[in-house]
């Protein structure tokens, strides 16, 4: 048998869902109702703000000191103008054009001869390729040549020098001179200088030097050149 009534048409069913909200909606007026407040405006004072009174403030009064003008300045001396006659007369100078004509004759020019300055090349005797040689030093290689070189200018110093000098002079102990001079192109010896203790030693060594057997003249790439040499004089004086 069918009911009668739609179970889905129930009213009844959500009637407590409905009690609360309808509960919480009456709590929250009342609480609204009592908390609310109303306030007269005309007893309501907030005040005015005056400025002016802040603003106003006293200047001090200041005296301005006024410094009195410069003097004018001293007036210019009149400047005196002289008026010279000019008497003297200048004469013009005429500048001739060098521009040439077409019947002008043209001189032929002939041919300058340029000659050729040999430059005084000077090598050190340490690094010259072909050394000097000094007579009898003809064979061998350079540094034979070279140790010949040596031998002999000091065996022919010590021949030719004379030492008795240094003890007619006073001088006593070992004496040593320098002495410095170069070989030219030709062999012959230039530039001589001579340092001694005295200058009597450095006169007999400039003459020694210069009684020195003409040389062979040095060569660097085939070409004759003057080589500088050093030759140090060391003897002991006799007592």
């Amino acid at each position: 048998m069918e009911p009668k009534k739609n179970p889905e048409s129930n009213v009844g069913r959500n009637s407590s869902l409905f009690f609360a909200i309808g509960l919480a909606l009456m709590l929250f007026l009342t609480n609204y109702a009592i908390n609310y407040k109303t306030y007269d405006k005309s007893d309501i004072d907030i005040g005015q703000l005056n400025l002016d009174e802040e603003l106003d403030e006293e200047v001090p009064i200041t005296e301005q000191i006024t410094t009195p003008p410069p003097p004018p300045p001293p007036p210019a001396a009149p400047e005196v103008i002289e008026v010279v006659e000019d008497e003297e007369e200048v004469e013009e100078t005429v500048i001739e054009s060098t521009e040439t004509s077409q019947e002008e004759e043209i001189v032929e020019v002939e041919e300058v001869e340029v000659e050729e300055v040999e430059e005084d090349v000077e090598v050190p005797f340490a690094v010259i390729e072909n050394v000097p040689v000094f007579p009898g030093c003809e064979k061998g290689n350079n540094d034979e040549k070279k140790a010949c070189m040596n031998k002999k200018m000091n065996d022919f110093i010590r021949k030719k020098f004379n030492t008795d000098l240094a003890g007619e002079l006073g001088l006593s102990g070992i004496q040593q001179i320098r002495v410095f001079f170069k070989i030219d192109k030709t062999g012959d010896i230039v530039d001589v200088q001579v340092r001694a203790p005295h200058p009597s030693l450095e006169k007999e060594a400039r003459r020694v030097i210069g009684i020195l057997p003409k040389m062979k003249p040095g060569r660097q790439r085939g070409k004759a050149v003057r080589v500088p040499y050093y030759l140090p004089i060391k003897f002991q004086v006799q007592d």
